[in-house]
């Protein structure tokens, strides 16, 4: 079983992902190169889109309430030149990393998420934030040509956040119910379970694990796991055994 990262750790982990998405943007042959895993987007659109996020966040722990209405965006663009838009980066991750300080983890706010596994804090904003800056720079790292594994402690914690945040929830199963194992080779495993309640997860013990008999299960490194859920990396180039059909029911599942 694994711990939640302190929210400490969280915030150092933006920032030291930030700076390696900084660096991929400055490695990059042109902010118009494409980003593979982001189809239809140059590197420019993709620094802008985690910008945005920043700044939308950074508003949202220090200006709303959990049930608030979903606050708009404020619609500024990123600079479209390099230097300027490092630097525009950079303020940006500052401007997040300031405002989750001065909040603190216990301060509720607005978020898209049913408040399940995850909840509507600033804890569970940081917690948001890491896969983001963490995905978005192997996203950035692609476009620059030279991709990096995700780092252990960063993956394993996005397979957990991913599995509290994105896949808790009340929205209907459409399918036969169904059971997903993910077995992280560093990490342990996790069960995720569909049905007409909706998706909920467990964390798996080496005994359980073992003993398990899910509908599919799906084995890989925490790196390779983390990149799958967010479907960075198809399923193919995975170990999988079971119904081969459930992981795509799962990814294409409103």
């Amino acid at each position: 079983m694994t711990e939640h990262l302190q929210f400490p750790t969280l915030l150092r982990i933006i920032d030291e992902r930030s700076a390696a998405f900084r660096a991929a943007v400055a490695a990059a042959p042109s902010l118009d190169a494409d980003v593979p895993s982001c189809p239809g987007w140059t590197l420019y659109d993709l620094a802008n889109h985690l910008s945005e996020g920043d700044r939308f966040w950074a508003y949202i722990v220090l200006n709303t309430a959990p049930g608030d209405e979903r606050p708009s965006k404020d619609g500024l663009a990123a600079p479209g030149e390099r230097e300027a838009l490092i630097a525009w980066l950079a303020d940006s991750t500052e401007q997040l990393l300031s405002a989750l300080r001065e909040a603190g983890p216990d301060r509720g706010c607005w978020a898209w998420w049913e408040p399940l596994a995850s909840s509507h804090t600033v804890a569970a904003v940081a917690r948001r934030r890491v896969p983001e800056s963490l995905i978005h720079t192997y996203d950035a790292q692609l476009a620059s040509g030279a991709p990096q594994e995700l780092p252990t402690t960063e993956a394993v914690d996005a397979i957990d956040e991913f599995l509290s945040t994105v896949c808790t929830g009340t929205n209907p199963w459409p399918n036969e119910p169904s059971t997903m194992d993910y077995h992280a080779a560093e990490a342990g495993s996790w069960r995720q379970t569909v049905d007409a309640a909706g998706s909920r997860f467990t964390r798996l013990t080496a005994a359980e694990a073992a003993g398990s008999r899910p509908t599919a299960a799906i084995y890989g490194t925490a790196s390779e796991m983390a990149l799958l859920m967010y479907m960075r990396i198809p399923v193919g180039s995975l170990r999988m055994e079971g119904d081969a059909d459930l992981i795509q029911q799962l990814q294409d599942w409103d």
